[in-house]
């Protein structure tokens, strides 16, 4: 890489005398030299292993490899699906070269199928060998079903999220006011229900969103959430446009390259917050996702 040498001078002495021991029983171990490992919680980890895994690319065209701090996702389409073995082969070849290993145990694989298209039954592919198929798969912290459907990425949260209610009442009995109680709320809570919004929410049921809103109404009937801050749309809507408009606003965004070509036409027959061909609808999949739901927004 084309980098200054100030930087990559910084770098390998970031990367270089790194030693691990262990304490057990009041007794330690001797410390031993760490040569190859993703420094957990420091800031230039997931960089580094996107540059350290450049070179790992896929064997067949139309393959995705898809990479973040020390993730990799390796995404293959129906029409290729005879190159999983050929893929899974070529990425334990790189890990090999490269001083790592591919853990099959702790891989795990996932085929997503459209529920609603029922007249095409496709029979699914054997097994990997040593690589367990599941019918859900978080990714980043959002779980994702085989019908791509965030039921249970809903569930999860507002179960952790009633933990911290409880929490939240037992600092109420120790005093805590209930402007301090909506404070935390709103920082602990609210947050954690809105991550990455942007992401799944246009994959989620009536019953998904009157789960979230349900968990909030009664929140606010505890008197630990403020109503204001207790609109769920308005949340969303607020993440979606701020994304929005920072794609379309930065060219280098990393996800610029999903919106369609600039509208050459000369006629302004919608209210649109954007200067972009609409994507022609395709499935009710498609209609989903991030760009499609945005380009669409209050077009009418």
């Amino acid at each position: 890489m084309d980098i200054p040498n100030n930087v990559h001078n910084w770098v390998a002495d970031f990367l270089s005398q790194h030693s691990h021991n262990t304490v057990y029983q009041n007794q330690q171990s001797a410390l031993v030299e760490i040569s190859a490992s993703i420094i957990q919680g420091s800031s230039i980890g997931p960089a580094l292993y996107v540059v350290n895994t450049g070179d790992l690319k896929t064997v067949s065209a139309g393959n995705i490899l898809c990479k973040y701090a020390d993730d990799t996702y390796l995404v293959i389409p129906a029409s290729n699906i005879a190159t999983r073995n050929a893929e899974i082969e070529n990425i334990e070849h790189w890990s090999n070269q490269n001083n790592l290993t591919l853990n099959r145990s702790k891989s795990t694989e996932i085929i997503f199928t459209d529920p609603k298209r029922k007249s095409r039954h496709i029979p699914l592919p054997p097994p990997l060998p040593d690589i367990d198929r599941s019918t859900s798969l978080k990714i980043l912290g959002v779980t994702f079903t085989n019908h791509l459907s965030v039921s249970k990425h809903v569930h999860s949260v507002t179960s952790s999220c009633a933990q911290h209610l409880y929490a939240l009442k037992v600092l109420r009995a120790h005093g805590l006011c209930d402007e301090a109680l909506q404070q935390v709320f709103r920082t602990v809570i609210i947050s954690k229900i809105s991550y990455a919004s942007t992401a799944w929410w246009g994959f989620t049921s009536a019953a998904d969103r009157h789960h979230l809103e349900a968990f909030l109404r009664r929140s606010i009937r505890s008197r630990l959430c403020s109503p204001e801050h207790a609109d769920l749309t308005q949340l969303v809507d607020g993440a979606d446009d701020k994304l929005f408009q920072r794609i379309l606003t930065n060219d280098n965004h990393i996800l610029s390259s999903l919106l369609p070509p600039k509208s050459d036409s000369h006629y302004n027959l919608r209210n649109k917050q954007h200067d972009r061909q609409l994507l022609p609808k395709a499935t009710h999949l498609f209609d989903r996702n991030f760009i499609v739901r945005l380009l669409y927004k209050d077009c009418y």
